[in-house]
């Protein structure tokens, strides 16, 4: 095989990001062959050289992409201190899985893991702007007709202030159907995804979530997979994720 730089060979171990591997070389915590390696840059065979990370081998998974339809409740994390259930919990896999990005406790919908750091790290940087789509049912106030709850969702394409005074980026919103009087159910497509921003950014505009959902990630898309339940990637869904 061709070599590879030291810290493509962790992210594709699955042993963290491509930036966070940077991170661990530097702190001398990775050896190639019984050699400590502490400069960037340096190039490694992976089916040829030892690799190892706080002296333990690095070992190459076979790497795996599911998908998974995040019900309510579950925490999006590898493992809970307090003993709730974790998405992982919901995908069996003899592979050491993460989740890409993370959806709220209370919100559901689409969530990826995969064992391919590199990968998680491409999907999750901001500076790659992939593009997220959500599905929200809203509270308004009694006095929105229609044309006040577009007026309002017009405001986030030119940004809205988020809590701790962040701006958020350009977002495209719409309603998709009227519920109630005073419920909507809107699209949000965002390239950005900081902790609670949808929720945030419905609240700056005098609205509540009701109910909060992801429908796509990306080129992938939620379709009609069954609370709970999960799927592996098809090949050609690998494909348009590492374009």
């Amino acid at each position: 095989m061709a070599k590879i730089v030291l810290q493509k060979a962790l992210a594709l171990g699955g042993v963290a990001s491509r930036r966070a591997a940077e991170g661990l070389i530097t702190a001398g915590r990775v050896k190639v062959n019984g050699r400590l390696i502490t400069k960037l840059g340096s190039r490694v065979d992976v089916e040829a050289d030892k690799i190892t990370v706080n002296n333990k081998p690095l070992a190459f998974e076979r790497k795996v992409y599911f998908l998974l339809h995040k019900p309510a409740g579950i925490i999006s994390t590898v493992r809970d201190d307090r003993g709730r259930r974790t998405v992982v919990d919901l995908v069996p896999s003899q592979e050491r899985l993460v989740p890409v990005g993370r959806l709220d406790v209370n919100s559901t919908g689409l969530l990826l893991l995969t064992n391919d750091g590199e990968l998680t790290f491409k999907l999750t940087h901001p500076k790659f702007e992939h593009e997220k789509e959500y599905e929200s049912l809203i509270q308004v106030p009694h006095d929105w007709d229609i044309k006040s709850v577009e007026a309002a969702l017009k405001r986030f394409v030119h940004g809205v202030r988020l809590v701790g005074g962040f701006k958020a980026s350009p977002a495209q919103a719409k309603i998709l159907s009227q519920k109630s009087n005073d419920r909507f159910l809107i699209s949000i497509i965002l390239r950005e995804g900081r902790k609670h921003q949808v929720r945030q950014m419905i609240d700056s505009i005098g609205a509540s979530v009701v109910e909060l959902k992801r429908v796509r990630m990306g080129p992938i898309v939620l379709g009609n997979l069954g609370v709970g339940k999960h799927r592996a990637l098809t090949e050609d869904e690998i494909k348009l994720l590492k374009k």
